[in-house]
């Protein structure tokens, strides 16, 4: 199964991966998704002892976001009409909440949770017939997320930071856990966030009207496809909205769009002071689960699971990670072995996968030939990056 996910198959369910395999049926795979004895707590510790193993970093930051996938019917486990990001509306899905592990090599998803509302939860009779635990109970998205961090902690994951969006920023208990076991946190809010300062409480978005012109500083939050993400930033120091919150130093920090003046705040919180220009590094991080929704949906089918059951989609989605996995590791061990040729951009995950696919899974009938047009690619895209970077950093260049 693991092979299939890795393949080129234009649709990956248990069909066509048993068809990649060989078998005359699904019923293997079907079997190990829904019926095999399967250790999968001890399988999610192999992929996370896997990415650590490579990507390990005592400056990671866990990265925690939710995806949506679109499915028709009322019987998927978990699906209801909801809104999800993966549509931008609100559609008939299923959601769920991931955790990424990302350093300066690279970053993979190491856990997740599927986020069942209060439709299932109230509804007995319908999550029995989805093999639902009994056990089970509603819980918000903040709240799977603060259980995925709290067992990646517990595993011993040594990660400073944590980031998410709004969803998350807004949370009190996610953020108290956090500064409880002091772990760092950079989390979006909303505009209309309170926070409280030396007078009063007030919303970000006023506060961040009082910052002087010489508050804002320009840096970049990481590299993009499109080259650097360089925005204004600036940052105010706040206070605690508990008297018995855990000290530590606290900030809003706020992100200008330098074309639009579009606004953007985070709510940041660490045990020791830290520079803006760090903030700002952890802040960009959120962008690699963004990344891993993309990658792990187009490379190794995280989404295209024709499951209905709890147990069935634990185990696709852990095997989907594990695959996404394998395909990051191989990327960055071969950026650590030497600087990429000047004249082509490093390998990514989509190019090992297509290597891995034609050269490993195929016996290579030409193989110079295969090694040609991806060094072909390479030089392609790296003459698109050059492009791109070129033209960015004329519309930046101010005049005089």
């Amino acid at each position: 199964m693991l092979v299939g996910m890795v393949s080129e198959l234009p649709s990956k369910n248990c069909w066509t991966l048993a068809e990649q395999a060989g078998d005359i049926g699904p019923g293997r795979m079907q079997h190990l998704l829904s019926a095999a004895v399967v250790d999968e707590d001890g399988l999610r510790d192999d992929l996370r002892n896997y990415v650590i193993e490579h990507l390990g970093d005592a400056d990671a930051t866990l990265v925690v976001d939710e995806t949506g996938d679109l499915k028709k019917g009322v019987h998927t486990v978990g699906v209801q009409r909801q809104y999800t990001g993966t549509a931008g509306r609100i559609e008939n899905s299923q959601v769920a909440v991931y955790l990424t592990y990302a350093t300066r090599a690279g970053h993979a998803f190491i856990d997740r949770a599927l986020y069942l509302p209060k439709s299932w939860t109230s509804d007995p009779d319908r999550c029995t017939q989805a093999g639902v635990p009994a056990d089970v109970r509603f819980a918000t998205k903040p709240a799977l997320a603060k259980q995925l961090i709290i067992d990646a902690l517990d595993a011993g994951i040594r990660a400073p930071w944590v980031t998410g969006d709004e969803v998350y920023g807004g949370d009190p208990k996610l953020r108290g856990e956090l500064e409880f076991r002091s772990t760092g946190y950079v989390f979006a809010v909303a505009c209309d966030h309170h926070v409280t300062t030396a007078t009063s409480r007030v919303r970000a978005d006023v506060l961040a009207r009082t910052l002087p012109p010489r508050a804002w500083q320009s840096l970049s939050a990481g590299d993009g496809a499109k080259g650097p993400r360089v925005y204004d930033w600036a940052w105010i120091e706040i206070g605690t909205d508990d008297d018995n919150a855990v000290p530590g130093c606290r900030w809003l920090m706020i992100r200008r769009n330098q074309r639009t003046g579009e606004l953007a705040y985070y709510r940041c919180w660490n045990p020791r002071p830290v520079t803006l220009a760090r903030l700002v590094k952890v802040a960009g991080r959120r962008w690699s689960t963004e990344e891993n929704f993309q990658t792990a949906k187009t490379l190794t089918g995280l989404d295209q699971h024709q499951v209905r059951g709890w147990r069935s989609w634990h185990r696709w989605t852990l095997l989907a990670m594990l695959a996404h996995a394998f395909l990051t590791v191989l990327a960055v061990t071969e950026h650590a072995l030497g600087p990429v040729p000047s004249d082509r951009i490093p390998f990514t995950r989509n190019e090992i996968r297509h290597l891995f696919a034609v050269l490993v899974m195929t016996p290579a009938r030409v193989m110079i030939d295969r090694l040609h047009w991806s060094n072909w690619r390479r030089r392609h895209q790296h003459q698109a990056r050059l492009y791109h970077y070129r033209r960015r950093g004329a519309a930046t260049t101010v005049p005089g």
